[in-house]
């Protein structure tokens, strides 16, 4: 009979080791093909989570949807990808009807350059702002209260004082970070008016780097608008040199200082964001990622140097319109709200863009690898 029993327990025991888990939680992540949204959606597979990503591949594309199933060694059934544009409100009541069980929302979905911004403002205006009233009006449809807003270091605007916490006073200097701004007290008047509403909202700092693997990156389409990017590029051969704006700050070498963090823990940050929403409340609060250091452009160029082995020639040109001296954080509260801290540093940071861009010197478009 013991035999008998035991028997017939294997082909149960077998079923029970082969068959998929039920994700801890489904969240929606709009822009989620993009740069930091994609290496956001390799953590939250990582975390046993189902993602559904909306994004309208303005500026990304399906191939880095696959890159995220490669790497998370994920099922297209926990990483589901639907095209669409937030600002359409029947395009995500679609996506949140065809997936009842989302709980949560991470909004990564907007225009992003601070240069572009200051020359094509209505377009971020309407881009950004109308894309996160749109969300969340479909959101509370939906009773989903759970909501991570990706926001920026651009909304303290010329520092008073550095390292940065939350408590700085709250500007901007470019129409960017006035979207970012005016998005983050959206927020907290409808937390104000209906609070169960849970919402963290991240303020980080400047992303760079790449997933380890090499896999996935930052791909711009056209000319890159952020630094690092470019420095890559430079250091690929893909363009001539690096225009550096400014070089008559009053930081140590004279080029503008930041808080450069490695994408892949900004993306842990984001999964510890959600892990903090799902614990219970906690209102609706700011929190800095970064990693509390200062870093100069010429200070990256010199990492990317050691990193890629290539010259990287660069010219000094005048300020960017909109850009600030320097900008670094202090990142305590995440650490005591979120239990995260930064852990790569400027090395991990140029040695994995330059493992994405070698490997990948046209981005997503044409694989090649370069010597």
């Amino acid at each position: 009979m013991k035999f008998v029993l035991f028997f017939n327990l294997i082909p149960l025991l077998a079923l029970a080791f082969s068959a998929p888990s039920s994700p801890r939680s489904t969240v929606l992540v709009t822009g989620g093909a993009g740069y930091i949204g994609s290496h956001t959606c390799v953590e939250l597979l990582k975390s046993s989570r189902q993602v559904i990503i909306l994004d309208d591949l303005s500026n990304s594309c399906t191939e880095a949807i696959s890159r995220i199933r490669s790497i998370a060694d994920a099922s297209p059934a926990n990483v589901v990808f639907r095209e669409g544009d937030v600002r359409d409100s029947a395009r995500v009541e679609e996506v949140l009807a065809e997936f009842p069980s989302i709980s949560s929302c991470i909004h990564f979905a907007g225009l992003k350059a601070v240069g572009e911004s200051v020359s094509l403002p209505l377009s971020y205006y309407d881009n950004n702002i109308s894309g996160a009233v749109t969300l969340l009006k479909a959101l509370e449809r939906r009773k989903i209260k759970n909501f991570v807003f990706s926001s920026s270091a651009t909304v303290y605007g010329e520092p008073e004082h550095l390292p940065i916490d939350e408590g700085a006073p709250l500007t901007a200097t470019n129409p960017y970070g006035r979207t970012k701004l005016f998005i983050e007290e959206i927020l907290r008047d409808t937390y104000a008016s209906n609070k169960l509403w849970n919402i963290l909202i991240l303020r980080y700092f400047n992303p760079i780097g790449a997933h380890p693997s090499g896999n996935i990156g930052e791909d711009p389409k056209g000319i890159p608008n952020n630094l690092m990017p470019f420095v890559s590029q430079v250091a690929v051969g893909k363009r001539d040199r690096l225009s550096v704006f400014g070089s008559d700050y009053a930081t140590p070498d004279g080029t503008g200082v930041r808080d450069y963090i490695h994408v892949v823990d900004l993306a842990k940050g984001h999964v510890a964001a959600l892990d903090k929403l799902e614990e219970g409340k906690v209102g609706c609060q700011a929190v800095n990622l970064g990693t509390g250091n200062g870093v100069s452009v010429l200070e990256l160029v010199e990492g990317m140097v050691e990193a890629s082995g290539k010259e990287i020639p660069f010219v000094l040109t005048d300020r960017r319109p909109g850009d600030v001296a320097s900008c670094y954080c202090d990142p305590t509260k995440a650490k005591n709200l979120l239990g995260w801290v930064a852990k790569r540093g400027l090395k991990e940071m140029c040695d994995d863009t330059w493992k994405w861009q070698s490997s990948n010197p046209n981005g997503y478009e044409e694989v090649e690898v370069v010597n």
